[in-house]
């Protein structure tokens, strides 16, 4: 059975970094696709950033590109989020999904994913 953990959340100042780790075990990371999503207290489920397999294709979403940067390194089977120049509004959990696939493409649509972790928290404030 396929798991995701998140780690590397916790408390930084504006203007900060964190970089996030997304652990898979159970199945090669090799063939899967893994989304990174978050979620602030009161608001949907959003995607950030997400990668596909093979091609290492990415996208981001308009409010992190350019401050974020994904990356998987599957001989380690772990995804990584690194976080740069953070704001207070970067503030919520942070989820790792994952969809097994052959097409080399991702997707920030929560819809699209099959298997999620439990989330890390990200905490921006002065």
């Amino acid at each position: 059975q396929l798991q995701l953990v998140e780690s590397g959340g916790g408390l930084v100042q504006p203007g900060g970094s964190l970089r996030l780790s997304c652990a898979v075990s159970g199945f090669a990371l090799d063939y899967y696709t893994i989304g990174w999503f978050r979620q602030a207290p009161g608001k949907e489920r959003e995607g950030v950033s997400c990668i596909s397999t093979k091609v290492f294709n990415k996208k981001y979403a308009e409010s992190v590109e350019g401050r974020f940067t994904i990356s998987r390194d599957n001989a380690k089977n772990t995804v990584y989020l690194q976080m740069n120049s953070l704001k207070p509004e970067d503030t919520a959990i942070y989820y790792c999904a994952a969809r097994r696939t052959v097409q080399a493409m991702c997707a920030l649509s929560r819809e699209w994913y099959r298997e999620w972790g439990q989330g890390t928290q990200v905490t921006v404030s002065s």
